[in-house]
């Protein structure tokens, strides 16, 4: 039996799981500079939690959009403006996890990504695992274009619109 077969066939598991958000990591990763310089960052603000019930599964995460950090000062600025994230008008990115649907290690992940008031489907597909303290870790990465949440500010095409966010986040059981 699988980690995640095991979590969800016991009952003692059923209730709410908090993010524990010093353990957890959001990034993305995307290219600039017509494809030739790779920009790296992350969010260093992120909350949320699931709930496994009997046969069902749903979670949140809330990120801070203006926690975002890719190391440089000026293109955070930049990307937190109104060109990008408009981070004063929408302070908050949500991912909503709808349904799960295992096979083997991997869990199929349906949910909505909400980036500047704008909500999407996404399907995620992620690695579960139980770690040693009991506590939950759930591995997922997706590419999205993220012209698909009027995420745009590309002046002359400068920045390729596809984007890998990944995400490992660790639940720890709390009712």
């Amino acid at each position: 039996m699988t980690a995640l077969e095991a979590l969800l066939s016991d009952p003692g598991n059923t209730g709410v799981w908090t993010l524990a958000p010093d353990r957890s990591a959001v990034t993305f990763r995307c290219r600039s500079l017509w494809g030739l310089l790779p920009v790296k960052g992350r969010f260093t603000e992120v909350h949320g939690e699931g709930r496994l019930g009997d046969e069902t599964v749903s979670g949140r995460l809330d990120i801070t959009a203006a926690s975002l950090d890719t190391g440089n000062r000026k293109r955070d600025e930049h990307l937190r403006s109104e060109d990008f994230f408009a981070v004063e008008r929408f302070p908050t990115l949500s991912v909503v996890v709808t349904t799960l649907q295992h096979a083997g290690t991997r869990a199929e992940l349906r949910c909505t990504l909400t980036v500047r008031g704008v909500t999407r489907p996404l399907e995620l597909s992620a690695e579960v695992d139980r770690l040693g303290d009991g506590a939950v870790q759930i591995v997922a990465t997706a590419v999205v274009d993220r012209t698909d949440w009027e995420v745009d500010g590309n002046l002359l095409g400068m920045v390729k619109t596809d984007t890998t966010v990944a995400a490992t986040a660790v639940f720890v059981k709390s009712g």
